[in-house]
């Protein structure tokens, strides 16, 4: 008997293009979508977060392919610090020794995914929403009507701060009706989240009011629509008026040329309170990037965060972004991800991002054209930059020779380096042991992504006597389709139960049948083990073995068994 996992490699380009973005701020897609792209995919290219935290979120609803978690419509409800939070469902309900009435209380967030909504579900949730703080209906199937009800909402509900609608078919017509109730005097929001709603230039003329008269709007995320440069343009406008207090703006796949440029370099001098700006999958070129960096360099400007993946970037233009790492302090967050800067440009870059007043944090760099001899360079940043927190190499042709420059990195005092997503990277077996002796040392890595590297067998095996080891304290390691069996599962069984900080961990595309993963159950079942995602797509067990599973996710409901 197989996994429920969707075979990888299916989807149009442009839904391929979209699972690089990950979740965290990024595009999600369909429900219907994902299933057809399967996990792979995503992790493959994902853009800036554990997917896999996203992927099963215990406070997550709808029906994402091959987890076992909450169902649509169920209810799921937790206490938090500012009040009571519920997930999909109606606000009245029993726990356990008393009876919540949530229609009482303020403080409250609806989190619905990947739902049709029929007209009585929609009249049920509408009640609700009045005395929501937080609304989340992504996929929900929402078109102009429904907007309607939501505009009498936010005139009603002066405690919503933030409204999230992506993926729905909103239109230009929805958005001036929700406009109207955004730019009430009563309205508070703060974070407006439309991506995918099938918004066009026309939509940007009612945005930049809603900039221009709301002080509280702090986010603003547009992506995947197709506003143009004619539309952002516009946008901008709104941006520059004093009454803007923007503090994110995401732009992403909403087909920019260089033209805009000017327009943002504007926005960027009249708004020092600017401090995301997601320009990603936009046709830009080095031209444009120039220019970008000229406003960027301004006083005024204070970014913390700049996304210019897959924008049309060469190394061109990697000395005019090595100048800004280099007069911005403020810059934590650089992703030139999907550009072809090559081994020349990087080299560009850590100019900038070697000199004492870059703080950088995070660097993604995956789909760069990078070769083992950048990894020179990056081993020196990794050594010698503390602030240097986080790191992506994805689908760059490092080999074992690059690996093992980057662990001779790690084992530096000064290296703090918390997450390396190093997949896809043309890793084997020969740089594990080097691995395995930088786990040894290096204290601070969190998250280990290997996934698509033929590590085999005995690559895992010296990867599991790093990861025993007293200092080790690693939280996630991603292994899929690193060409696994069964005989490496008692090693990784052995650090399952044993390393308590290990909470995550992924096995998909590994042959391991049902005994390796009987193994990993025995590990799992060991109440010294705290793995709380065990992911496993596209790994065929028997109907005995998936008994199995299914006891064990019953006995310890903390754990999901993504398959």
């Amino acid at each position: 008997m197989g996994s429920a996992g969707a075979a990888g490699g299916v989807g149009t380009e442009r839904q391929r293009a979209q699972a690089r973005l990950g979740w965290h701020g990024r595009f999600r897609l369909p429900c219907s979508d994902s299933a057809a792209l399967g996990r792979d995919n995503f992790e493959k290219f994902a853009g800036r977060t554990t997917l896999a935290r996203g992927w099963a979120s215990p406070t997550s609803v709808g029906s994402t392919p091959g987890s076992r978690t909450q169902p649509p419509g169920k209810l799921e409800v937790r206490q938090t610090p500012e009040g009571w939070s519920f997930v999909g469902g109606v606000p009245s309900f029993n726990i356990p020794g008393e009876v919540v009435d949530l229609s009482a209380a303020v403080r409250m967030e609806l989190d619905i995914q990947c739902e049709e909504m029929s007209p009585g579900r929609w009249a049920e949730l509408l009640a609700t929403m009045k005395s929501c703080k937080t609304i989340r209906l992504d996929d929900c199937n929402l078109s102009s009507s429904n907007c309607k009800d939501l505009s009498s909402i936010i005139h009603m509900n002066p405690s919503l701060t933030e409204l999230k609608l992506n993926n729905n078919e909103l239109g230009d017509a929805g958005i001036e009706y929700l406009c109207k109730g955004l730019l009430m005097p009563s309205c508070s929001l703060q974070k407006l989240w439309l991506q995918n709603c099938n918004l066009t230039s026309a939509s940007c003329e009612t945005l930049r009011s809603l900039l221009s008269a709301q002080p509280a709007l702090t986010e603003l995320h547009v992506g995947d629509n197709k506003l143009g440069t004619a539309g952002v343009k516009v946008l901008c406008q709104g941006i520059s008026n004093p009454n803007c207090k923007l503090q994110k703006l995401q732009l992403e796949y909403c087909e920019l040329t260089a033209e805009v440029v000017g327009a943002l370099n504007a926005a960027l001098q009249s708004k020092p309170s600017l401090r995301e700006l997601s320009l990603s999958n936009n046709t830009l070129g080095d031209a444009a990037v120039k220019q970008l960096c000229q406003g960027l360099l301004e006083a005024s400007c204070n970014l913390e965060l700049l996304h210019l993946e897959n924008c049309g970037i060469t190394s061109e233009s990697c000395r005019e972004i090595s100048a800004v790492l280099c007069s911005k302090a403020a810059l934590l967050d650089l992703s030139v991800g999907d550009n072809k800067i090559g081994d020349s440009g990087l080299a560009l870059l850590c100019q900038g991002l070697m000199h004492p007043s870059c703080r950088i944090q995070k660097l993604w760099l995956w789909d760069c054209d990078l070769t083992s001899a950048s990894c020179k360079d990056l081993s020196r940043l990794i050594s010698t930059k503390e602030s240097l927190a986080e790191i992506s190499l994805i689908d760059n042709n490092l080999r074992d020779s690059g690996m093992e420059m980057l662990c001779q990195a790690l084992k530096d005092p000064r290296s703090k380096l918390q997450e390396l997503w190093v997949r896809e990277c043309g890793l084997t077996t020969a740089c594990c042991k080097a691995l395995s002796s930088a786990l040894c040392t290096h204290k601070h890595l969190k998250v280990l992504h290997m996934g698509e590297n033929k590590l085999g067998d005995a690559g895992v095996e010296l990867l599991c006597q790093g990861l025993l080891h007293p200092t080790c304290s690693l939280q996630a390691l991603w292994l899929g389709n690193c060409d696994l069996t069964a005989a490496c599962c008692a090693s990784l069984a052995t650090v399952m139960a044993t390393k308590q900080c290990l909470t995550e961990l992924d096995l998909s595309y590994n042959s391991l049948e049902d005994e390796g993963v009987r193994k990993l159950c025995e590990a799992l079942r060991s109440p010294s083990c705290n793995v709380q995602q065990l992911i496993l797509y596209d790994i065929y067990w028997s109907p005995e073995v998936d008994d199995e599973l299914r006891a064990l996710e019953e006995a310890k409901p903390d754990v999901k068994i993504i398959s």
